[in-house]
């Protein structure tokens, strides 16, 4: 049996602190490092970092887009997505260039290199899926409580 300490705050009435372990923002932080562990040896035969990976996922996915719509993809600003492009096309894995119906939006897409890592990154998923030791089920329903919970928070945080 494991015996806590009691805190100033429990002996003079005042509401416990809360406890590290039950915390959910820690158990999702906790759980996105060693995710994110997991994928490193994945993602570095590859020459990619993960951030990078999830831009290239997004344009395999659709195709040539606009600056805009993929940071809205990845729910990252445009400061964020920025130097994530400039490295990925320093790499020569995608081009970006001005639209010429819009002067304004900057397009992306991936270059024949970026296409072709795209066959090398498809065992990515299922080797994570192996080295979680969830089956599909599982994941699919983890993945729909987690959005769940994200869209939940955001409009949560739009409200204040």
């Amino acid at each position: 049996m494991t015996h806590r300490r009691v805190t100033h705050q429990e002996e003079s009435g005042a509401p416990p602190s809360p406890l590290l372990d039950e915390q959910l923002c820690f158990a999702l932080y906790a759980a996105q490092r060693a995710v994110t562990a997991a994928y490193r040896p994945l993602l570095d035969e590859l020459g990619l970092t993960y951030p990078q990976y999830l831009v290239l996922l997004v344009l395999w996915e659709r195709g040539e887009t606009t600056v805009k719509e993929l940071a809205g993809a990845l729910r990252l600003d445009y400061g964020t997505v920025s130097p994530l492009l400039k490295r990925l096309e320093a790499a020569g894995l995608v081009r970006r260039e001005r639209s010429a119906r819009d002067e304004r939006s900057v397009l992306v897409a991936c270059t024949g290199l970026g296409e072709d890592l795209r066959e090398r990154a498809a065992r990515v998923p299922g080797t994570l899926l192996t080295t979680t030791g969830l089956d599909a089920a599982e994941v699919a329903r983890l993945r729909e409580e987690l959005w769940r919970l994200a869209e939940r928070t955001a409009r949560a945080a739009t409200v204040r």
